[in-house]
Formats: structure tokens, C-alpha cells, sequence
């Protein structure tokens, strides 16, 4: 029996995902109290083996008294047998507050006094315990719902029982990715925004991977990378890790690091890894 726990703070897509996996055949719970979830999971184990799959919906709107009960209750799951996964869903602090306000919805730690933004901070402290063992962290702030739905699907559904490994591209003047467990920086390549003729393409397309083929240290750097990774993913995965988000960066992200993420993809899947790829920048 596998068991997802969903989390993160209102707004982040919580209900967008939990339906991808209702959809994708999971059976769903939404807003379970946290003390229940130990019951639940031996119930369905006991009673019903059709139900192979489960995912459950926890957020701040769960007993307060519970949640500080997380890691407690999450081994108490674990040590009936159950294969469980934490995954939660966040966002930037700005990206929340206009989701909120584009949809007029009521935060449900909002108060007459507290704000709206400090609701959605104090949210983030609540879910702190939950955060902390999250197998997976998907940072919503630039996907739309179909954007989600589909890295639900590629990445917890199917997986096929290998370590789901994410290859994404970045730019350094917007921050590094908070899911990215790895982060390499590709800024010592020759950038192709400073040519005037190259400038409003991208790393996916020809004239910039004939101008970075051409660069010497082009494929050295590649190479490096990619040797790192093939020795590296099998331990990461030997050791239960269940995700993994590459991440790999340039100034803007839209040239060297999209390049990048692509011959480094492509040299994984070849190796038999299912390296998934996206292109933060270019989204």
C-alpha cells in the first residue's frame, strides 16, 4: 500500500493536486485530523485490499493540538508497513497573497486581528513540522493548474517505483529554486545574451547550441556534471531517497543553463535514469 500526504499553505494548489490524484486513481481524503491518519491507514490496509493507493489532504485547518504530532503520527504509519510519501505544495509569499486576492477567497487562519498576510505567514509556522519531512517540495509560484496536474502525474504516479528525478533550469537574479537539492552554476561559459544576433533565443534552440558546441569548455563542464550524477543517483537512491530536483543556473535562465539542463537530460535518459525536465524561465 503506498500513502501520500499532501500539505503546504492555502493557495499553493493543494486541491488542484489532491484531484490529479483522485483522478490518476487514488483514493482521497481531504482535511483528515491528523490523529486519524494512523487509524485510517490500518482500517484500509485491514479491510480493504482494492485500495492500494491513498493520498490524504492535511493543512493548518487540522487540529491545532496535532500538528506538533506529525513526526509521531508519520512513524506510527510507517512502522505498519506502509510505504509513505510527504509532499508538499508552496509558493511565494507575493504569488499567495495575489491568488488570494484575485479569488476573493477567505484564508482559513484570517482574523480581524491578523491580516491576510500575516495569516499566510503564520500558516508557513504551523505546517513547519510537515515541511521539515517533505519527501518532495513543489514550488507552485509560476505553474498554472495543468502545469501541476501534470507534475503530479510525472513525478509522484508514475514514477515507476525508481527515484523521480527533475533536471530544472533557473536564473541566479531570481534565486535559486527552493525545491533543488542539487545546484550547479554554468556562468563560467561565454553568455549569449551579450551577442546582439543571439539574444531572443533559447538553450533549446540551434544557434544557441552551436554557439555553447563551440565553446571549449562547453563539453568538459557536461561532461563533469553528468559523470557526478551517474555516480552519485544510486547512493541518493539505495538510501530510500524517493525525489531528486537538479538544478542548474545561469544569470537570466534562458541560454546557458536551459542548454544545459537539455544535453544533461538527454545523456541521463540515455544511461537509463527518466530525467524530467523544466525550464523555470521559460514558463
Amino acid at each position: 500500500m503506498k500513502l501520500v500526504i499532501l500539505s503546504g499553505r492555502s493557495g499553493s494548489g493543494k486541491s488542484t493536486a489532491l484531484q490529479a490524484l483522485e483522478d490518476l486513481g487514488f483514493y482521497c481524503v481531504d482535511n483528515l485530523p491528523l490523529g486519524l491518519l494512523p487509524v485510517l491507514a490500518k482500517q484500509l490496509q485491514e479491510e480493504n485490499a482494492e485500495i492500494q493507493r491513498i493520498a490524504v489532504g492535511i493543512d493548518a485547518r487540522n487540529l491545532r493540538s496535532q500538528l506538533p504530532r506529525f513526526t509521531e503520527l508519520l512513524e506510527a504509519v510507517r512502522e505498519q508497513g506502509i510505504k509513505c510519501e510527504v509532499i508538499y505544495l508552496d509558493a511565494d509569499h507575493d504569488t499567495l497573497l495575489k491568488r488570494f486576492s484575485a479569488t476573493r477567497r477567505r484564508h482559513p487562519l484570517s482574523a480581524q486581528d491578523m491580516s491576510l498576510s500575516e495569516a499566510i505567514r503564520h500558516e508557513g509556522e504551523l505546517l513547519g513540522s510537515i515541511q521539515n519531512h517533505a519527501d518532495l517540495t513543489i514550488d507552485t509560484s509560476s505553474m498554472d493548474p495543468h502545469t501541476l496536474r501534470n507534475m503530479i502525474r510525472d513525478r509522484v504516479v508514475q514514477r515507476g517505483g525508481r527515484l523521480s528525478l527533475l533536471v530544472e533550469s533557473f536564473g541566479f537574479k531570481n534565486g535559486v529554486p527552493p525545491d533543488a537539492d542539487l545546484v550547479f552554476d554554468v556562468r563560467m561559459l561565454p553568455n549569449p545574451h551579450w551577442d546582439p544576433t543571439l539574444r531572443a533565443y533559447d538553450g533549446r534552440q540551434q544557434p544557441i547550441r552551436d554557439f555553447l558546441d563551440s565553446q571549449d569548455d562547453t563539453p568538459a563542464l557536461l561532461h563533469d556534471i553528468e559523470q557526478l550524477l551517474l555516480r552519485w543517483l544510486p547512493r541518493y537512491e539505495a538510501n530510500d531517497r524517493t525525489y531528486m530536483t537538479v538544478a542548474i543556473g545561469c544569470t537570466g535562465g534562458r541560454h546557458r543553463s536551459v542548454y544545459m539542463v537539455e544535453a544533461l537530460s538527454a545523456r541521463l535518459c540515455k544511461a537509463g535514469w527518466d530525467a524530467q525536465i523544466r525550464h523555470l524561465e521559460l514558463e
